[in-house]
């Protein structure tokens, strides 16, 4: 199995490269000059997206071809006192030149919507909030001219007492967006609420493709032990990408191959937060059993050293593969081949 890794919106070995700066609405609401704070806010996203240009270079130079943007591009998107703001009007061309590099490089590039992004809530006025946060996100790969197989990762969302009715909240509110946003997604598994079997059971019935997070799965496995994972668990994931594929007529998995998240606890103390690095060992345990039935898999990681993670994470792979420990071989860049 080929496995390609990746990291999460910021570069460490990159100076002055962040495409989160920001602006509070605090401030921008200190102005006196409406007009020039608009301009301001849009001179801070076009030095977001030019530091988003950066870092993909940085990748493709390093041949990672995988990379996650962060959701952080525009201040004040979808703020409701800015709703007569079309800041993609002005900023059309660096997303076209973004687009443009990911399609030259075949890279596989993602959005993941921040928290507050829920379709399980039993609020009206949050789930409004959540289809414009959603919509913000598939205009800006739209701007890219990325096409569906570039996808926006969500979580199912809380439970609000009542995981069952709550689920079925999901499958409900979800179903009811257009189609166009509803190609857009992923679910993923948490670490507190939705469990693995339950967020495959909600994504094969609203027909997206499901991303695996195994270290939420640590902390939040339910009921599903190893067995269950590997056995039956993993293949049915590995089948939404499939019916994915088919969908979008593609026929060979290495070009959408299925995704999983990866990370380590921070501490015994706080096992669900990310530490800095990624430890190679269990993820290598997981990607033997994995390749018993995929041939290709991304694995984005999220740690806090970010792409310094990476590198260290396939410099420890470099050191398995040198100690003889079956089934590791190092490939050019982020990427590695696993044997079981």
């Amino acid at each position: 199995m080929i496995v390609r890794f990746g990291f999460v919106a910021m570069s460490l070995q990159l100076e002055n490269a962040s495409p989160s700066r920001t602006m509070t609405f605090t401030n921008f609401s200190k102005l006196d000059d409406r007009e020039a704070g608009i301009r301001k806010l849009e001179r801070i996203a076009e030095d977001n997206l030019r530091s988003t240009l950066r870092i993909l270079k940085h990748c493709n130079a390093s041949k990672i071809q995988m990379y996650r943007f962060s959701s952080k591009l525009i201040p004040l998107a979808t703020h409701e006192d800015l709703a007569d703001w079309d800041p993609l009007s002005t900023l059309n061309p660096t997303f076209q030149e973004i687009g443009a590099f990911v399609r030259e490089h075949e890279m596989r590039v993602s959005f993941h919507p921040d928290h507050f992004c829920v379709f399980s809530t039993p609020r009206p006025e949050v789930l409004e909030k959540s289809e414009l946060d959603l919509n913000n996100h598939v205009r800006m790969l739209e701007a890219m001219g990325l096409d569906e197989a570039t996808k926006c990762n969500i979580h199912i969302g809380g439970a609000y007492g009542d995981k069952a009715v709550a689920g079925e909240r999901f499958i409900r509110q979800f179903g009811a967006l257009s189609s166009r946003l509803k190609n857009r997604i992923t679910l993923e598994n948490d670490d507190k609420t939705f469990t693995v079997s339950e967020t495959l059971e909600i994504a094969e019935q609203v027909n997206v493709p499901m991303v695996l997070d195994i270290h939420h799965h640590a902390v939040n496995p339910g009921d599903t032990g190893e067995e269950e994972l590997y056995g039956s668990l993993w293949p049915r994931i590995d089948r939404t990408w499939q019916l994915e594929r088919q969908r979008l007529g593609i026929g060979n998995a290495k070009k959408l191959p299925p995704k999983i998240h990866a990370s380590s606890p921070k501490s015994m103390a706080d096992p669900r937060g990310h530490a800095d690095f990624v430890e190679a060992g269990p993820l290598v345990r997981f990607l033997r059993h994995a390749a018993r039935t995929s041939d290709y898999l991304d694995c984005m990681l999220e740690a806090k050293s970010k792409d310094e993670a990476l590198f260290k994470l396939i410099g420890d792979l470099e050191l398995m593969e040198e100690r003889g420990e079956g089934g590791v071989k190092v490939l050019e860049g982020g990427s590695a081949e696993i044997t079981v």
